[in-house]
């Protein structure tokens, strides 16, 4: 095989005949108990398909300064793969780079990974199993084990033996459904509707204003579809979508999600991920294997300068992480770098939807360290805590950028935050419902043309987006 396009296909294939093979032994099972074949669990009959990777060359061409799509080393790659229809895009871009630019064998087979039964059984083939239990099916077909689920990989911990082909993605088939499923729960959304481009937010207005803004775009060049937790779903141009939201999206889903779709899902992701370091750890966790092209938190914070004004906007620079939901995997002492590209893109579109600059703008977005908190009442604890804001010369507090952040680096992908400033409570100026009102009217509209603006010029980096200072030395080639 040596073309993306037949690497792909023979994937697909595999992957299709394995999933519809355990379907079909799982609706047998519980239509008349008839048990599966006993070859089924050795031969491989319900194992993911490996894509696997022989170089022989001596090290990668001097020329090649891209981040990923490199081989450092002589020897086998390899990874299992789900749902290769949904990645088509992603394994293509890797793919294609590395067919270009190396002297490469390639592979694919099956491999001896088990697809779980959980992860085949979609809406319908879930309802014809009534009365069936997991545990009984467990007792016949492959079941998700926790233990050969992890991100040692991506948490720098050396896997298996010196001998064994090295990882050629950070994320296995076993992982990524595992974490497709979970965002399919936590969203309220098809998994094959999330962008390449991310916004997270911890309000819901903004949701209100994405969803009024993005139905008027459709059909309009580059989007196509709008859809959306609680069944929204809008495929021409339309005004006043924000009444078609679903009132009860945000009971029944813990961080819903819409998604402006665009070709070759390069438009734009909106997560509500509500407050707290651990919902934004939890679906990063999730979305990661989905490999999107960058990510930011668009969200609030509590200003800590006192020339700062409520609405005013906070640019991170820097990131003091006192969320603790990442110390035992990323320790705080570890420095997260500014993303220049996305650094530059946030700063141009706030340039761009204010109409101001330099100095002008300077009037209105301050760059420096944010703060993330897992206190949400971390203002009770000023006599203690105040000494190490001041120490971390931070302009603004929060309780998800630096875990966004910290995640971004953790699974490689670009990250940034813009935040507008809701309250200053050290400085007297608290959060009243009345003033938040005010504020919610005058700031969300533009805070949020500025993280869209923000997608369109990364969109235009193209694979210059992706820095090297995310990737460590022995990094698997995918991206």
């Amino acid at each position: 095989m040596d073309t993306p396009h037949t690497i792909i296909a023979e994937l697909t294939r595999l992957h299709d005949e394995a999933v519809e093979r355990l379907r079909a032994d799982i609706a047998a099972f519980a239509n008349d108990g008839s048990l599966p074949s006993s070859t089924r669990r050795s031969d491989g009959s319900y194992c993911y398909p490996e894509l696997r990777l022989t170089y022989k060359g001596d090290g990668d061409p001097s020329d090649i300064s891209r981040a990923f799509g490199r081989l450092n080393r002589r020897g086998h790659y390899n990874t299992t793969v789900t749902r290769p229809r949904l990645f088509a895009e992603y394994l293509r871009e890797q793919l294609s780079l590395i067919l270009a630019d190396y002297p490469v064998e390639v592979d694919v087979k099956r491999s001896r990974q088990e697809i779980p039964f959980p992860y085949v059984l979609d809406g319908n083939a879930g309802r014809d199993l009534a009365g069936v239990s997991p545990q009984l099916l467990a007792r016949h077909f492959p079941s998700t084990d926790l233990a050969l689920i992890g991100d040692e990989l991506a948490d720098g911990f050396e896997i298996g033996n010196p001998d064994d082909p090295m990882p050629l993605s950070l994320f296995d088939g076993l992982r990524t459904d595992f974490s497709l499923a979970r965002l399919a729960h936590y969203t309220g959304t098809d998994p094959d509707h999330f962008q390449k481009y991310v916004l997270f937010t911890n309000y819901h207005r903004y949701v209100d204003e994405f969803v009024e803004w993005a139905g008027t775009q459709v059909g309009q060049g580059r989007y196509q579809a709008l859809a959306g937790a609680g069944g929204l779903f809008i495929d021409q141009e339309t005004t006043g979508a924000r009444g078609l939201l679903s009132d009860t999206a945000w009971r029944r889903h813990q961080m819903p999600a819409y998604h402006l779709i665009g070709e070759g899902r390069s438009g734009i992701t909106l997560v509500n991920i509500g407050v707290g370091p651990s919902n934004a750890k939890t679906i990063t966790d999730h979305l990661a294997v989905l490999r999107p092209e960058a990510w930011l938190m668009i969200g609030h914070c509590g200003g800590l300068r006192p020339t700062q004004k409520i609405g005013d906007y906070v640019l991170a620079h820097a990131y003091l992480r006192d969320d603790h939901v990442l110390d035992a995997v990323l320790p705080p002492e570890i420095p997260l770098p500014a993303i220049a590209e996305v650094q530059q893109a946030l700063a141009a579109a706030a340039e761009d939807v204010s109409g101001t600059e330099g100095a002008s703008l300077k009037q209105r977005m301050r760059t420096g360290t944010v703060v993330t908190t897992d206190d949400r009442n971390w203002e009770l604890q000023i006599s203690t805590t105040a000494r190490r804001l001041s120490l971390s010369r931070a302009v603004g507090i929060d309780m998800e950028s630096a875990t966004i952040a910290a995640q971004g680096y953790r699974f490689r992908v670009p990250y940034g935050t813009l935040l507008c400033v809701s309250d200053k409570p050290i400085h007297g100026e608290i959060k009243l419902p009345g003033q938040a009102n005010k504020f919610y009217e005058e700031a969300i509209g533009a805070h949020l043309q500025i993280g869209i603006r923000t997608c369109d010029l990364l969109r235009e980096e193209g694979t210059r987006l992706h820095s090297r200072k995310l990737r460590a030395f022995n990094e698997p080639p995918f991206r």
